[in-house]
């Protein structure tokens, strides 16, 4: 009998603030935020400062008066803003991040280098199943995946999502699926039935 081959797929646990920590910044890529991100009886009114994406808007809303409510256009901006506080914080600040799973690792990437441990932050993905698929072959780095199978954008090659995520470089592992037969390929799946939480 074969063994079946390890998973490190990231789970993700309900969100709830370290009561050993200083302040909290809860950082999420939508302002909209479902309460089954959260531990049971925790919600956003526990979290002063929050940070979030305002995506299409003509008119960023503006800030309620003495809350810690930041809103940004991208996640690009939001980032750069994100790298900013991080070079000037001091110990004792925790990190809650939510939204789809590369906005999630971008963010907890970003903490990490600004050195931030992995025990300083709560990480949540939700949304759909998107992935980033690095491609073994060409490196090449194809975005939004939603199935099993991907034609990858930089080499040609016919990829198969791998169940191993790269915690560094944001990216599900894709390996050309019909390299010994070629043509020969399985059944794409959706991998929205991909569980991640804890």
């Amino acid at each position: 009998m074969s063994a079946m081959p390890a998973s490190n797929r990231p789970r993700y646990a309900p969100i709830a603030p370290d009561s050993s920590a200083r302040a909290h910044l809860l950082v999420a890529d939508q302002t909209a935020i479902a309460a089954t991100v959260f531990t049971a009886g925790i919600g956003l009114a526990d979290f002063p400062e929050r940070w979030s994406i305002v995506a299409h808007a003509h008119a960023l809303p503006e800030p309620l008066p003495g809350a810690g409510h930041k809103h940004f256009r991208s996640a690009a901006h939001l980032l750069a803003m994100l790298r900013h506080r991080l070079a000037t914080e001091t110990m004792g600040l925790r990190l809650y991040v939510t939204g789809c799973e590369p906005f999630v690792w971008d963010v907890a990437n970003l903490a990490r280098e600004a050195g931030m441990g992995r025990d300083e932050m709560q990480l949540y993905a939700t949304g759909a199943s998107v992935r980033r698929v690095s491609c073994v072959h060409c490196r090449h780095i194809n975005p939004d995946v939603t199935a099993t199978l991907v034609t990858c954008a930089g080499c040609g090659a016919t990829l198969g999502v791998r169940d191993h995520f790269s915690r560094a470089h944001n990216a599900w592992m894709g390996v050309q699926v019909d390299a010994e037969a070629p043509g020969e390929l399985p059944v794409a799946e959706d991998l929205s039935g991909w569980e991640r939480s804890a």
